[in-house]
């Protein structure tokens, strides 16, 4: 049994929300008495974790220069997700809304990216097992709590699961500058697959083979592209203006 560092209010207080016994030890700023900290302490000492308080300099040293907010927690590490899991949450889902991403290797935009698919409604994400940023306390802290609710699925073959889920009936749509068909005029209300690529090189070539359509983001400055994490929201909230749109359209009839 493996275990792990989560910094920050939103990562402690979602892992509060679902799976508390996972909380070895709790590290707390020293001197920190306000509303935002003291629900936490409180809470911890209602389930029996223990609480170090410590200097910010100890805190900063533990959370490896990371903003931690004044509250560390060591815990047990969460379970990980595979190509089992994957099939599982298809086959349950009645219409699956997936995002896959290929080559983001900086914790940062991980997080960020899961934060947009929590509240996008996403189903499940899928990143390959190399070349992609682990799931760490970084990636955790900017999801503030999604990491905990959105299962990241790791697949060891990235091509190969994009075929099945096209087997499985999912659409998979890959974003490419150069494609001439803007994702506000695609069509996004069924089973769907969001592709987002590195930046700078986007996807790589045997990813986008697998693309049943390619689409992208109009732009109208003088930029030539957005952060991946920026791209990826506008993306997932399109698909889920396109699919309310649907609903409320069936439920007038």
């Amino acid at each position: 049994m493996s275990n792990e560092l989560i910094f920050g209010f939103h990562s402690v207080e979602a892992i509060f929300a679902s799976e508390p016994e996972r909380f070895i030890e709790i590290y707390a700023l020293k001197g920190r008495d306000d509303k935002r900290l003291s629900p936490i302490i409180e809470e911890a000492r209602k389930f029996g974790i223990s609480v170090q308080f410590m200097q910010r300099k100890a805190l900063d040293n533990k959370s490896k220069g990371e903003q931690h907010q004044g509250i560390i927690a060591n815990v047990i590490a969460a379970p990980t997700f595979n190509e089992k899991d994957l099939d599982a949450i298809i086959a349950r889902e009645e219409t699956p809304f997936l995002l896959v991403l290929d080559g983001i290797t900086d914790p940062h935009n991980l997080g960020a990216c899961l934060r947009s698919a929590d509240a996008a409604g996403v189903h499940a994400i899928i990143v390959p097992k190399d070349k992609s940023a682990k799931l760490n306390g970084t990636a955790r802290k900017v999801a503030c709590g999604a990491a905990e609710t959105v299962p990241l699925i790791q697949v060891t073959n990235l091509a190969r699961t994009l075929r099945e889920i096209k087997d499985a009936g999912v659409w998979v749509v890959g974003t490419a500058g150069e494609t001439d068909v803007h994702v506000f005029d695609a069509n996004l209300t069924g089973p769907m697959a969001i592709v987002m690529g590195a930046e700078g090189e986007g996807m790589r070539r045997l990813t986008r083979e697998h693309c049943d359509v390619l689409v992208k983001i109009p732009m109208a400055g003088t930029v030539s592209s957005l952060n991946v994490s920026v791209a990826t929201g506008i993306c997932l909230f399109e698909v889920l203006r396109q699919r309310n749109a649907t609903q409320a359209t069936a439920s007038a009839f």
